[in-house]
């Protein structure tokens, strides 16, 4: 039997990337997948090749920064499944790095709300149901949100990652007694879209590995983190880097 066989699980910013990726390493494993994002035409390719691969899957085009989207997206799951056992809050972007006099309030907004209140929306209309699974969330942070590693001038990007670290550390301690396990992981680098045009093999150096990572080696954590393998971890902040914060 395949670990997620019968699961619900929903995965944020589910287009591209890390998303795309850990999406369809649960289908992989027999769960059912409710790809989120706001890309319909990368959401409706990457929902077609899970099905071809003998996958269960559904797009639910949603902005996770806007609340009556969200709860129209956590009501059209329960509609088709009825139930969700594993969230993965996935969706975020990385805007260009700049001195904080010229960084825009508009970016600096648009950043928490998608990274941050995102994270928030998605875990707050989901939750009710997770509850009724003994379910699991994960939240994907980043490095750049560690107290230990300072990322450049990602001033609203590295902010919100802090966040999402401490917003993980509440709702494992709160609500593990309702059966609810919640982890966070910390990609470091990682060679995704959101990268843009930066040198690769520049970034490939800073890291003790010497290779950026992939997808997978994001979703092969993010997998065991929602499995049962993970039953005793809750509160778990795990850098998945290569060793660049060391």
């Amino acid at each position: 039997m395949k670990r997620f066989e019968h699961k619900v699980v929903i995965v944020t910013g589910a287009t591209s990337g890390i998303g795309a990726g850990t999406a369809m390493a649960f289908a992989a494993e027999g769960a059912s997948v409710v790809l989120v994002g706001r890309n319909m035409e990368r959401g409706e390719k990457i929902k077609q090749e899970i099905i071809n691969q003998g996958g269960d899957a559904v797009f639910i085009f949603c902005d996770v920064s806007n609340a009556p989207q969200v709860q129209q997206m956590i009501t059209t799951v329960i509609q088709k499944y009825a139930k969700i056992d594993v969230l993965f809050n996935n969706a975020g972007i990385m805007l260009q790095s700049v001195e904080i006099e010229r960084m825009s309030l508009e970016d600096w907004q648009k950043t928490i709300d998608i990274n941050l209140t995102g994270t928030f929306l998605v875990s707050k209309y989901a939750k009710p149901y997770i509850i009724k699974t003994k379910g699991t969330i994960i939240n994907n942070a980043s490095i750049a949100g560690l107290q230990h590693y300072c990322a450049g001038r990602s001033y609203a990007y590295s902010a919100s990652k802090a966040a999402v670290i401490q917003f993980t550390h509440q709702m494992a301690k709160n609500y593990g007694e309702e059966g609810i396990r919640v982890n966070c992981i910390c990609p470091g680098i990682v060679d995704t879209p959101i990268l843009g045009n930066r040198d690769r093999h520049l970034y490939a150096q800073r890291v003790p590995l010497k290779r950026l990572a992939t997808p997978a080696d994001i979703a092969n954590v993010v997998l065991f983190l929602a499995s049962e393998q993970s039953s005793y971890l809750t509160g778990v902040v795990l850098p998945i880097d290569g060793g660049v914060c060391l």
